[in-house]
C-alpha cells in the first residue's frame, strides 16, 4: 500500500494541547493548500460546499489501541476504532468542513481541527443533505 499527500493544512493551530477535540467545538478557518500537480482534481469546489477531508495526523501515536474518551480518566477505557481519538494504528483523520472559497491550489475551509502542516491524503464530496 503506498499513501502520498496530496497537500497540507495551513492553519493556526501548532500543537494538541491548543486544538479542539472536534471541529464543531471552536475549529478556526484553515486553509488545503493542494500540490500543483492536482489543481485539476479540485476544480469543482467552490464556496458553499461540505466536503469531507482525510488527513494524515503525523504526529499520533500509533502503538495505542485504547484510550480513556475526550482524555478523561473517569471514563472507560475504550478501543480506538470506537472512538475520534487521533492516537491509533493508522491515524487517518476524518473532517467535515465547509468550503469558504478557492484562490488557486488553496481552499479556504472552516471548522478545521487539524494542526498546522498536517498532510492531506484525499477530500471527497459530502452525500445526502443532512449535516
Amino acid at each position: 500500500m503506498k499513501l502520498q499527500p496530496i497537500g497540507h493544512v495551513e492553519s493556526p493551530l501548532l500543537d494538541r494541547a491548543s486544538a479542539p477535540k472536534q471541529g464543531d467545538e471552536g475549529a478556526p478557518d484553515a486553509w488545503l493548500v493542494f500540490a500543483p500537480e492536482y489543481a485539476r482534481a479540485m476544480r469543482e469546489l467552490e464556496a458553499g460546499q461540505d466536503v469531507l477531508v482525510l488527513t494524515w495526523l503525523d504526529r499520533a501515536d500509533r502503538s495505542v489501541l485504547a484510550v480513556h474518551p475526550r482524555g478523561d480518566s473517569a471514563r472507560q477505557e475504550t478501543g480506538v476504532f470506537s472512538t475520534r481519538s487521533p492516537d491509533r494504528p493508522n491515524p487517518v483523520g476524518l473532517h467535515r468542513v465547509t468550503i469558504l472559497g478557492v484562490d488557486g491550489v488553496k481552499v479556504r475551509v472552516a471548522h478545521l481541527e487539524a494542526l498546522d502542516g498536517t498532510p492531506i491524503v484525499d477530500v471527497k464530496p459530502v452525500l445526502g443533505t443532512e449535516r
